[in-house]
């Protein structure tokens, strides 16, 4: 078995490995990270060996960590990240490099579209009807974006909404609302099958998944790290934030996942305040008094014009993974707009938690 993990902001790990009788047997670690003294690969090797199949990445990491000499010293590896790429092995998971990677920007789409297109496309991923798809929203309104399970009420001024056009849309994953006005945001979906994330806990699929985007930033000069749970940030504050939803397959089968992020580009901080409601309890698990120190956008952090931000984005994806052009079909378009009369755009969707 083979598995690989690329540890968020360090190298890669590389374990192939035998199961029998239900434990771990020849077990080779190797990756292209920093470790000293140099038989401490045997030790984490040595350590692996043997272990029962069912140990959690958690119970791997400890057996690693008791078993590595004192005066180990590893640069890009973490004991934790080993544990997974044996995990990921264990569970057949799949690799970026496994796919032939799909890019779709369309022209600017209506919010309620938007949200439908995500659960449509990722629906079709899940069924092996199209290939794992990087889609990047073009906005032809302003919008307010707010989780599945969030309360309208307690998260959008009704009165600041309507003076700034803003239409109110619910969509299918969990986290916060997102501010958006078209110029002024970066966003855009992954749909990847669920096997790309196989072995990974929820939080570190957050990771895994918006790896890419901090190698994109680090190549305009933005040192960017994965703040948990679900946000990107810098030095100057947080620049974004990602949300996820598991589709199941057909016949209950393996599905795939969606991981969308909204980043900020040139936010009008005074505005969101007049749309969100941003409570103090929020504030202060961020370390922070105020939502507008919260944010910093892309435009002052890079200097570049959204349109190159996005372009640069996307050649690093290219550069890492492959991508080729593609377009949404007539009949996912057909769906998705069937989904805006029936769910997105309705009262009943967009209140369902008043």
């Amino acid at each position: 078995m083979h598995g690989e993990y690329k540890v968020p902001g360090g190298k890669l790990v590389v374990v192939d490995l035998d199961v029998e009788d239900g434990v771990l047997r020849n077990v080779r670690v190797a990756g292209d990270f920093f470790l000293e003294p140099d038989e401490a690969i045997l030790s984490i090797n040595a350590a692996l060996e043997g272990s029962p199949s069912s140990t959690d990445a958690a119970g791997l990491a400890a057996r690693i960590t008791a078993a590595l000499p004192e005066s180990t010293v590893m640069f890009g590896l973490t004991a934790e990240g080993v544990g997974i790429a044996v995990r990921r092995a264990l569970a057949h998971a799949t690799e970026w490099s496994d796919y032939d990677w799909q890019l779709v920007h369309m022209e600017p789409q209506a919010p309620a579209l938007h949200m439908a297109l995500d659960e449509v496309i990722t629906a079709e991923v899940a069924a092996g009807r199209r290939a794992p798809t990087l889609r990047v929203w073009e906005w032809a309104s302003p919008s307010v974006v707010i989780g599945s399970f969030q309360s309208l009420r307690n998260e959008v001024d009704p009165e600041g909404a309507a003076k700034h056009g803003m239409t109110v849309v619910r969509r299918i994953s969990g986290g916060g609302a997102m501010f958006v006005e078209p110029m002024s945001t970066i966003t855009y979906s992954l749909s990847v099958p669920e096997s790309l994330v196989s072995g990974l806990s929820f939080a570190d699929s957050y990771a895994y998944l918006d790896d890419w985007v901090l190698g994109a930033l680090g190549d305009m000069g933005i040192k960017a790290w994965y703040q948990p749970l679900n946000d990107i940030a810098t030095e100057a504050g947080k620049i974004a934030g990602a949300a996820q939803k598991r589709v199941v397959g057909p016949d209950g089968g393996p599905g795939a996942v969606l991981h969308h992020v909204t980043m900020s580009y040139d936010i009008d901080a005074d505005k969101m305040l007049e749309v969100l409601r941003i409570g103090k309890e929020k504030m202060s698990d961020k370390g922070t008094k105020s939502a507008k120190k919260r944010v910093d956008p892309l435009r002052r952090q890079t200097g570049l014009a959204r349109e190159q931000v996005i372009e640069n984005m996307v050649a690093s994806f290219r550069n890492r993974y492959g991508l080729t052009t593609g377009e949404v079909t007539a009949e996912e378009t057909a769906r998705a707009e069937e989904l805006v009369r029936t769910k997105f755009a309705t009262e009943e969707w967009t209140a369902r938690v008043p």
